[in-house]
């Protein structure tokens, strides 16, 4: 094995834990990819063997290239989702069977990053979000973050504490027991299939908040309230023939068909046995890039 297999071997043993940190980064499976392959050709042509921590290098260089294509965005959603039927763009879901999340999602979605917690992640300011990332999620030192930003360790640390407060009040834990989950989005399902909107405003927390993201080709929509959420729920199950338990970043969701075609993928945070948020999938084109084999029977 020559010099260049030998670093390629190293490298691909990394992968998964840099595409996880460009999965939190960046709420995109395939810009998560690119980040990972550009940190690759920087490895290749850098002076590897001089790199002592190469795992803490590559996690600083992808967290690097993350922040140059969060700041490449042309816009950036400061407080998502706020005014009714804004547009709306959802990270990226990992879906996975309804019993187990596949081995190499195992890695990606490790400390339970719901789509919850991911639609905060992309309210933060890019600074913040790597600072917050990085330490919180993957205990980088912010001696080794600042960097990176251009900052002192001191006002590293300040971004991440600025971002952990927005963090843990906009995405609280959701609840544990992932057999009452699935049980809250079965009656859910049922109560929506059957147009009963008493039992669906039951299962639904009041302040509950429900986001749409049809992408460019369909609307998309914000509600919030257990009622109205339960009327848009029965006038959506109308257009669904068929649903399929799944799990959707970790925790029970849902995959919609109709004439063969994935419809939506349904994300629940659940807390307190009742649903909080719903974070719906309906963008054709994202839809097709799911790989569904795991979660369609047969």
């Amino acid at each position: 094995m020559d010099e260049n297999d030998a670093l390629a071997r190293r490298f691909e043993e990394h992968r998964p834990h840099l595409r996880a940190v460009g999965y939190r980064m960046l709420g995109s499976l395939g810009d998560a990819e690119d980040a990972v392959q550009e940190a690759w050709l920087r490895l290749s042509r850098s002076d590897a063997g001089a790199v002592d921590n190469l795992g803490g290098w590559l996690t600083t260089v992808v967290g690097r290239i993350c922040l140059d294509m969060l700041r490449s965005r042309t816009t950036r959603r400061e407080e998502p989702l706020e005014v009714r039927d804004q547009p709306v763009r959802l990270p990226d879901p990992v879906v996975s069977g309804p019993d187990r999340i596949d081995p190499e999602q195992e890695v990606l979605l490790a400390d339970s990053v719901g789509i919850a917690l991911m639609v905060v992640l992309e309210t933060l300011a890019p600074a913040e979000r790597l600072a917050f990332v990085l330490h919180d999620m993957f205990a980088v030192t912010f001696e080794e973050i600042a960097p990176v930003l251009g900052r002192t360790p001191a006002a590293t640390r300040q971004l991440a504490s600025r971002a952990r407060r927005r963090v843990q009040g906009a995405a609280p834990a959701p609840d544990s027991d992932l057999t009452r989950r699935r049980e809250v989005v079965d009656a859910f399902l049922a109560a929506s299939r059957g147009g009963d909107f008493e039992a669906l405003v039951a299962v639904l927390d009041p302040g509950i908040v429900a986001r749409s993201d049809g992408g460019a080709l369909l609307p998309s929509l914000l509600r919030r309230g257990a009622a109205d959420v339960a009327s848009q729920a029965i006038a959506f199950a109308r257009f669904a023939e068929s649903a399929y338990p799944a799990l959707v970043n970790g925790t029970p969701g849902v995959v919609s068909m109709a004439q063969g075609k994935p419809l939506s993928v349904m994300a629940f945070t659940i807390q307190g046995g009742r649903i909080t948020a719903l974070d719906i999938l309906t963008d054709p084109e994202r839809l097709a890039r799911i790989d569904l084999g795991s979660v369609l029977p047969g």
